[in-house]
């Protein structure tokens, strides 16, 4: 299906009374870029973490648009634990790996909302408590290098 005629059918339906606001998932600047002249988008989602930024120029779009954009994926399912400088500086802020990862998504944009899954109240609870770290900005510089944007 060409994706003109995918954000085609959502505006229709918009039009309709059948959906109230559009959002986009999974695409690049073309894409988004495309979906932005057909209809008003109202967030983006895609697959973005402190060591996957493939989506930084979607994310720069977004911030020059100020579309919120929706990280999935947002710690690695875990993956980011195994981080070294991301365990350093969990001790450094008494927090978890996980937790110093949420925080830099929190810090790189303000468009970026994280929404990261789980299944369990504990982790949920450590998953806000990571809006309340505070990094400083060696620390954010240091994050930064780990994957810089390409």
């Amino acid at each position: 299906v060409p994706y003109e005629e995918s954000i085609g059918a959502l505006v229709d339906m918009q039009r309709e009374g059948k959906i109230q606001h559009i959002g986009v998932s999974n695409v690049n600047v073309d894409k988004l870029t495309r979906a932005m002249s057909m209809a008003v988008i109202v967030s983006v989602q895609n697959r973005y973490n402190l060591t996957d930024r493939g989506s930084e120029p979607v994310l720069n779009l977004c911030e020059d648009n100020v579309i919120p954009f929706l990280p999935w994926f947002p710690v690695g399912a875990g993956s980011l634990a195994a981080d070294e400088l991301l365990a350093e500086l969990g001790l450094v802020y008494s927090a978890t790996p996980a937790q110093v990862a949420l925080a830099w998504l929190l810090h790189h944009s303000v468009m970026l909302l994280p929404i990261p899954g789980t299944s369990k109240v504990a982790h949920l609870e450590e998953n806000v408590a990571a809006a309340s770290i505070r990094l400083e900005p060696r620390d954010l510089k240091a994050l930064d290098a780990i994957a810089p944007p390409s």
